[in-house]
Parts: C-alpha cells; structure tokens; sequence
C-alpha cells in the first residue's frame, strides 16, 4: 500500500505524497515564494519557514525552548532560531539548490513527515493549514530558479540517426563522435518561459531550395521538441572538473522542456557554428521540479554503450529513469487536444551524469540554477519520435488530425502540451506540464 498523506490525492494525481515537487509561484496578494505541490494545493514553505519547521537545515543550534507535537524530523527545529536571511520566502530556488544533497534530503523529509496522514502537527492545525495551503489554481507559477546558463544536449540516437537520415542518409546519420561524446550547444537564458507563455513565431532568413538568395520574414516551419532538463545544484570552481561519480550530487531535479525550433531558419543557418536565431527566440519549461529521491524508485540501469565511453564518462551502474512522456497538439479548430507522439527517458543514449561531467571536462564552471537539456527525445518507433521534423518526416507525410486537418509545421493558433510521470504502484510521480500556444508574428 503506498504511503498516503491526509492531503486527498487522486490515484492519477501527479502530485502524491510520494513526489512533493518544488516550484515557486505567486498567490494573488503577496510576493512569489517556494512551495511543494501535493494533490491540487501547494504547502508554501515560506510560511513553515517563518515558523521554525527547517532550522535543522538552515540555522545553528541555540538555547532550547519548547514546542508541542512536532514530529521526529522536526523536533530539532525547537532548538534553533531563525536566520537572517530566508531561502523560502524567495522568488527563486537557487539558494535552496545551492545548499547540496544532504539539506535537499533533510527538507523532503520533514515534509513527507508533515504531510503525512499518520502526523498531526499540519493535519490538526487548522490556523496553519488556513496559511501554509494554497490552490494551484488561484497562483501564478514562475521560473523555478534564476536560469545563468543554459546548455542544450543532443543525446537521443533516435533523434540524431533520424535527423542525420534526413540529411546525409542512414550510412552517415550519426556524425563521427557522437557516440564518443554528448554533444550540446550553448543556448539562450533569458528567452527560457514558463509553460503557458505564449510562443511568437520568429522572424529570420531562410532560403528556399528554388531561390538564389535568401529571404527575410516569419518562420514556416516551426516545430516543438520533446526534451527534459535538470537543474544544477551546487556549482563547481572555474578550472576543476566534476567527476562522473561525483555528478549525481549536482543535479537538484528535472522539469519537462520544449526547445521552440524554427526548422527553416535553422536550415540555413547552422553551418557552421550551429543553432542561433532557430533556437534563441522560446524556450519553455514546466514549473515544478522532481526531485531525484522522488524519482529513486523508478532508476534503470542505462543501456550499454558502443563503443565504450571514455574513462571520464564511466560510472559502474550508471542509470536512467523510466519516465512516460507525451506530446499533445491542439488546433483552434479542435475540441480536444490529440495524443501525437509518446516516448520515453530511457530513450537517451548518454545519461544525465556523463552530461554533466562532460560539462565540466575542460574546467567550466556551472552555477546553482543553471539548466542542462536533453535535447529531443525520439524512441525507436515513428509514433515515439520527439518534433514535427520527424513525426512528418520534414513535412513529406503531414500528421492528419480530426476534421481533416493536417500539420506539416506547427501553425498559428496552435497549442502543444508536454506532459510526463513515472508509473508506480497505485500512485504516479508526474512532472505537470509544459504548454504554449504559438501566436502570429
């Protein structure tokens, strides 16, 4: 039987118990604070805070003073006093993310504690539940943290055989060292949104294949990728590497992401330096991020590797999760957005901790906050590829959708859903979703 909280939580919830997401969001009077999400609510920590449940993890010892019916993981709080200075009342979770694994763990579990259905000290308190508690349908949700830097990954073989296939032909699909290294390119911070930010089609040069000179004017061919992303906890020094085996412990957790592509403009430009203005103009992500104890339960061993990776990127049992993902397209047309493509983490063929240790190889320097991207995640299967590019196969077989409509490229007015969770035994941990519905230029 799985543990319950005495928060009531559907079955199909993403938010049980079992997860406890941290976001920041912003209620409708008041300044944006950090919160955990369980069921449809979220438990502001701002306000447990404020009332000495996390002195174990952000203060020092000080003469005790009573406190009644705390639980075990909270009963140290007594003996604290507050800090200066707050990590939860804050528009951010970097300085949370900052604090490393150990302060990390500690937090989830005077939280699990807390929201338990076996403890009363929130249960039973109705002033406090009357403050601590908020609907996730009356706040704004904001970028989890303050995004530095952002690295985008090209880690999938599905994706990159079938992109490469497109290009070059199934002979050369893969470029000589891409099974030698994760490749990845430098993105754009500022232009990361939360999900729900409407998405502006860019503007850019293209050239089309019966023209002699390029053209300038709005994308038509904009297209979505399936991706994931984790976000760095603490950082490491300018000029000192981290290790493979010592990576895990700077990954906080992973939100789902949609890395906004305009397909013909990239075409163009991306030789030889890469992706620019096709990729720089939206990025969107989901607000709440899973934690890696949260996601414990569903760790698989990572496929082997062929050929072996270097000495750097090898870790005995390396791993990767099994996380369901979808892809969800609605037209202005629609009634009800349609399933398009559905895949899975395990798709990746390099895992998050060879990212980052590849990250860092050469001495550069992540930060607390700073976002690393999966890149588009396809499976094996047409109906598991990751974008547009692939599921028409670069607009040679239109996608067909009720009432007759098709889709070669993603148009305006449209609306694409990316939504992800792990199955367990009689609850789910789930990500939320990551939407955004693509305006004219």
């Amino acid at each position: 039987m799985p543990l319950l909280s005495f928060i009531n939580v559907p079955p199909n919830s993403d938010f049980p118990i079992q997860n406890l997401p941290f976001g920041v969001f912003k209620p409708r009077e008041g300044n944006a604070r950090v919160g955990v999400a369980i069921g449809e609510l979220i438990l502001d920590l701002s306000v447990l805070e404020a009332r000495g449940f996390f002195f174990d993890v952000l203060a020092a010892p000080v003469p005790s003073r009573s406190r009644n019916n705390l639980p075990p993981e909270t009963a140290a709080a007594s003996t604290k006093t507050a800090p200066a200075t707050t990590l939860f009342a804050s528009d951010s979770l970097n300085a949370f993310m900052a604090l490393g694994r150990p302060a990390w763990k500690k937090t989830r579990d005077i939280l699990g504690s807390l929201l338990s259905a076996e403890t009363s000290t929130l249960r039973d308190n109705a002033e406090l539940r009357a403050h601590a508690f908020h609907k996730q349908s009356e706040v704004t949700m904001q970028l989890p943290a303050r995004i530095g830097d952002y690295t985008d990954f090209y880690s999938s073989y599905h994706h990159a055989h079938n992109v490469g296939t497109m290009l070059r032909g199934p002979e050369n699909a893969l470029m000589p060292n891409w099974k030698w290294l994760p490749v990845a390119y430098h993105g754009r911070a500022s232009s990361i949104v939360i999900s729900g930010t409407e998405v502006k089609r860019p503007h850019g040069q293209t050239k089309p294949p019966d023209a002699a000179t390029p053209v300038f004017g709005p994308s038509k061919s904009l297209d979505f990728e399936l991706e994931t992303a984790f976000f760095i906890g603490p950082g490491n020094p300018l000029g000192q590497s981290v290790s493979i085996d010592q990576a895990e412990d700077h990954i906080f957790g992973i939100v789902l992401m949609n890395d906004w592509s305009a397909r013909d403009i990239q075409t163009w430009e991306y030789q030889p330096l890469g992706p620019f203005l096709a990729k720089n103009f939206c990025t969107s992500i989901s607000p709440w991020v899973v934690t890696l104890e949260a996601l414990e339960p569903f760790r698989k061993n990572l496929s082997a590797q062929d050929p072996a990776p270097l000495s750097y990127l090898k870790r005995a049992n390396d791993f990767t999760f099994d996380i369901q993902l979808e892809a969800h397209l609605q037209t202005a047309r629609m009634r009800e957005p349609q399933t398009i493509t559905r895949t899975n983490f395990q798709n990746l063929y390099w895992s998050i901790v060879q990212q980052l240790a590849h990250h860092t190889v050469n001495g550069c320097n992540l930060q607390p906050g700073d976002l690393l991207a999966s890149g588009t995640i396809s499976g094996p299967t047409e109906e598991s590829r990751g974008c547009m590019l692939e599921l028409t196969w670069r607009g040679q077989n239109p996608l067909k959708l009720p009432d007759a409509q098709t889709r070669k490229w993603l148009e305006d007015g449209d609306t694409l859903w990316i939504t992800g969770w792990c199955q367990g035994e009689g609850y789910r941990v789930g990500f939320g979703e990551v939407s955004g519905r693509i305006v004219g230029a």
